[in-house]
């Protein structure tokens, strides 16, 4: 199988192939990167593995929840080609590629809980609740947008592991969820390497749209809100 997947749902620009199980990936912080960086890692992919536009099975993108500019960026992208070559799109959560990041460098065991935390601007963060099974993040719970200090836990996973850059605001959490967690790791942002990852699975599991299908997910009901200075 060749797909390859994009990610800019956050400040990370990312662009991933994944060629027959082997992956290769570029990745940049650039929070006002995006634009300009995407298309060129996306060649740069390409012409490392002597590969085709034309060829690819497969386009994936992290679909949100995240930036909305970012998410457009991504959405449109990822549209154009789908439609150009024709082939498919598997949308995956940014939320649910962060969990999957979170078992691979946190070394997680199966039936160990992630709980993947965003910043979503507003005094809210995007929540995400996952178990580790077979190696990869299944949800447990529905993903939300909320304030911190109305985050929950699912009372039937235990031990607790916390991913993205939303753990800043864990002293706002209640103390349930703050003090359940046996670490946390800020640092995680999405990367397309981990959206190529579950797209894999996503395409075999029929999760596959048309290109006129692959839309952003926002979560919040407030797809225009007045930006604030120097913010998304």
């Amino acid at each position: 199988m060749k797909l390859l997947a994009l990610d800019t749902s956050s400040e990370g620009c990312s662009a991933a192939l994944l060629v027959d199980g082997e992956l290769s990936e570029r990745f940049e912080l650039a929070p006002r990167g995006h634009t300009r960086l995407l298309m060129p890692m996306v060649r740069e992919l390409l012409a490392e593995r002597q590969l085709a536009p034309a060829e690819l099975d497969a386009l994936a993108f992290a679909c949100g929840p995240g930036s909305f500019t970012g998410l457009r960026i991504a959405t449109g992208v990822v549209q154009g080609l789908a439609w150009g070559l024709d082939i498919p799109v598997v949308p995956v959560s940014s939320l649910a590629s962060v969990a999957l990041g979170a078992i691979e460098t946190m070394d997680l065991g199966s039936e160990q809980g992630i709980a993947v935390a965003f910043d979503a601007r507003m005094h809210e963060v995007y929540w995400g609740c996952f178990v580790c099974r077979d190696g990869r993040p299944v949800a447990v719970a529905d993903e939300r947008v909320c304030p911190p200090g109305l985050v929950t836990l699912p009372d039937s996973v235990s031990p607790w592991h916390g991913a993205g850059q939303g753990w800043r605001f864990r002293d706002q959490m209640p103390a349930a969820v703050a003090e359940g967690m046996t670490d946390i790791d800020e640092s995680l942002v999405p990367r397309a390497a981990w959206v190529a990852r579950l797209a894999e699975v996503g395409y075999r599991d029929g999760q596959a749209v048309p290109a006129e299908r692959a839309q952003p997910v926002y979560i919040r009901d407030e797809v225009a809100w007045k930006k604030l200075p120097g913010r998304e």
